[in-house]
């Protein structure tokens, strides 16, 4: 796995927007942090453009992407927000040059598509907060995010849940929203997790739809050879009239129940204000036990 070189002061971050529409106004916060850290900003031209829901159609949003990993100027590209319309331009995107010259791709929920599709090209990213996300983060939020930009120790200690399952796993860290992995499955995108340790969250889901979306990573192998589970928030679940009967909890263990790694919730990731940063293809080690959980780097 390759790691994209750590950032130093005087380096300049992308912000652009591979799916929703956001305003310049809206990302001003997130221009301002970046200068706080003796960063510079560049504003990709789909901050601001707008169609439909998206911040500009497809082509405008490939174009503005592609120009900043076709810059080597940029060291990273962090996307502004999340929403829909990163899977319509992927296959449009060309990373010969990125791969000659990795830099960071920065974000979290919809941006999971650009994760998993780079992590096939054996490069590592950084699952963390946007800029739309800013203002409602928390200091340990921000921080882990800016610790891992520089290359900073962000290990995380996880509060004890009684639905963990204990043991140590080791491998490459892969994963995001569950959702976004789910619709990846049989396309060229999809993670490879043999010997790994996934990360899943998600948000705004009905409680039956995680069952079907955990049974069809099951049936897709991503658990046969797995080293660790962690699950980040699951946040805003719904439950259907005739409720489903389980948990999101329950249903992730009974899915899991027959094999015999690690697993790991309450980590502070995903759609949550304390959003902590995930080094993605990074090796590390998940230990559960009954007092608390650790993911450490290696």
């Amino acid at each position: 796995m390759i790691t994209p070189d750590f950032l130093q002061k005087g380096d300049t971050v992308a912000i652009v927007s591979t799916a929703r529409k956001i305003s310049l106004e809206e990302i001003i916060p997130a221009i301002g942090l970046l200068e706080s850290w003796g960063l510079n900003a560049t504003i990709g031209s789909t901050i601001g453009l707008s169609e439909n829901q998206y911040a500009g159609n497809d082509k405008e949003r490939t174009d503005d992407f592609q120009a900043m990993l076709d810059n080597d100027e940029i060291k990273a590209i962090w996307c502004a927000r999340g929403g829909y319309g990163t899977v319509r331009i992927i296959d449009q995107l060309n990373f010969t040059r990125f791969l000659q010259n990795p830099k960071w791709i920065i974000g979290y929920s919809d941006v999971t598509v650009l994760h998993s599709h780079i992590h096939t090209n054996g490069v590592a990213s950084l699952h963390a907060t946007m800029p739309v996300n800013v203002l409602k983060n928390t200091k340990k939020s921000i921080n882990s995010l800016k610790n891992a930009l520089f290359g900073l120790k962000i290990d995380e200690k996880v509060r004890f849940s009684k639905k963990n399952k204990f043991g140590i796993g080791r491998g490459k860290l892969v994963g995001g929203n569950l959702s976004i992995l789910y619709s990846l499955l049989g396309s060229k995108s999809s993670i490879d997790t043999d010997g790994k340790i996934l990360f899943i969250e998600d948000l705004d889901e009905y409680i039956y739809h995680i069952d079907r979306m955990m049974m069809a990573l099951k049936r897709s192998g991503y658990f046969d050879n797995l080293q660790g589970l962690i699950i980040g928030g699951m946040t805003q679940m719904h439950d259907n009239r005739i409720p489903f009967g389980k948990t999101t909890k329950e249903i992730i263990l009974d899915t899991v129940s027959e094999y015999n790694f690690p697993v790991c919730f309450k980590l502070p990731a995903g759609h949550l204000d304390d959003n902590r940063t995930l080094l993605l293809g990074a090796e590390v080690e998940l230990e559960v036990t009954e007092n608390e959980s650790m993911v450490r780097y290696k």
